[in-house]
């Protein structure tokens, strides 16, 4: 059974990710326009536009008004591999390049540039736990930026294993201590990094989605 163009169109937006400024953006017709149809102050539009505004979902005008759809697919992230919060681990072992999972990017936040690893061990219990996923972006140079030092960051160190570890200034220029948030675990003292990124996003294992 055929909806109204005005019915068809909310529920478009309702089961997608799209916003109405992004469908305006998409089939080229005025926001202005959208906004009026969503609020009831006009029932349908030209035939052009409804045209286009159904191609931006992925369909033809009929199947629009019958709510057929293409579902809008959100962008994926890979996991690259594991981090040590506590255990040795070796930066990246775990999968081939661009071999790991698939997870969801989290709303808000572009694919682009960023870098998804599994947490293994629980030095930054309670904040951070075993399976949890962090997601970082490399800042294209093997150094440590000032602006990273007294963060919680995933870093390399000097033997190729990889940490999240709150860093902080080590006794001499070139070293870092590792700092860990869990009380019972132990810190690691005046260490030689690679490279450190902060930890742009927090994601529990209870959340994750992987594809």
């Amino acid at each position: 059974m055929q909806q109204t163009f005005r019915d068809a169109f909310l529920t478009a937006i309702k089961n997608s990710s799209k916003s109405m400024r992004q469908v305006a953006l998409d089939a080229g017709v005025s926001y202005e326009q959208l906004k009026n149809l969503a609020q009831g102050k006009s029932k349908s539009t030209n035939v052009d536009d409804a045209v286009r505004i159904a191609a931006s979902f992925g369909t033809n005008l009929e199947g629009f008004l019958e709510g057929q759809m293409t579902p809008t697919k959100r962008p994926t992230i890979a996991i690259a591999g594991r981090v040590g919060a506590g255990a040795l681990v070796p930066v990246f072992d775990a999968y081939e390049k661009g071999d790991g999972p698939q997870i969801e990017c989290p709303p808000g936040l572009s694919p682009h540039g960023i870098v998804a690893v599994e947490i293994e061990g629980d030095s930054m219990e309670p904040v951070y736990s075993a399976g949890d996923l962090l997601l970082y972006t490399r800042n294209g140079h093997d150094a440590v930026l000032f602006d990273d030092i007294g963060h919680r960051c995933v870093c390399e160190d000097e033997n190729g294993m990889g940490w999240v570890k709150q860093i902080k200034p080590g006794e001499e220029p070139g070293l870092f201590h590792l700092i860990s948030l869990n009380p019972s675990a132990s810190n690691m003292w005046n260490v030689r990094l690679k490279w450190a990124a902060k930890v742009r996003l927090h994601w529990p294992a209870e959340l994750i989605k992987k594809i």
